[in-house]
């Protein structure tokens, strides 16, 4: 069974799912790969007045989060996952809050890892993309080897201003909680 929770965040609605203890999916609503990690067979349950304990603790870590401040922790996370991409997910979970790292840096430490001279950042590319708890596990860190702001699945604008957040260029994202095209 997947329990569903929503969450309302400063750039738009956020779905999170859990299999009762762990985080198993983290996704601002409609982006690419929304609800990857969800049984196909199973039905959802929303929870009611009584949250899982999961979900409280993730909430509480988006509140401190978009408020603009490292949370310091991490709620349980539970991925079923290629060994390839669960390799990926825990470097980027190494990436320090206000900081980035590029496809290739994660290419190479892999091939490291696996003792390749070298590793596809394509590959990289993909799992990074296909992260089912955005944020949380901070996909948005990952940038093309100029720095430049290359792929996420919920939007170019959405990981310009998360990472602008974190940079201390703006101090929280409550300003940013208007729908895309609306004056600010």
């Amino acid at each position: 069974m997947d329990y569903l929770y929503h969450y309302d965040s400063p750039l738009g609605g956020i779905t999170l799912s859990s299999d009762g203890s762990a985080l198993t999916g983290l996704w601002f609503d409609g982006q690419k790969y929304f609800g990857s990690t969800l049984s196909k067979n199973s039905g959802c349950q929303i929870p009611s007045n009584s949250s899982l304990p999961v979900f409280e603790q993730a909430c509480r870590w988006l509140t401190e989060y978009f408020s603009g401040k490292n949370p310091g922790f991490t709620p349980p996370l539970s991925v079923k996952t290629t060994p390839f991409r669960r390799a990926v997910w825990e470097i980027l979970l190494a990436v320090p809050y206000g900081q980035t790292m590029t496809y290739g840096e994660i290419a190479a430490k892999i091939a490291g890892q696996k003792g390749l001279a070298s590793m596809s950042a394509q590959a990289v590319g993909g799992a990074v993309g296909h992260n089912p708890i955005s944020l949380i596990i901070p996909c948005h860190r990952i940038v093309g080897t100029d720095g430049s702001l290359t792929g996420y699945a919920a939007g170019l604008n959405k990981k310009e201003k998360l990472l602008a957040m974190e940079q201390g260029l703006i101090k929280d994202l409550s300003d940013f909680g208007r729908k895309e095209g609306e004056e600010h």
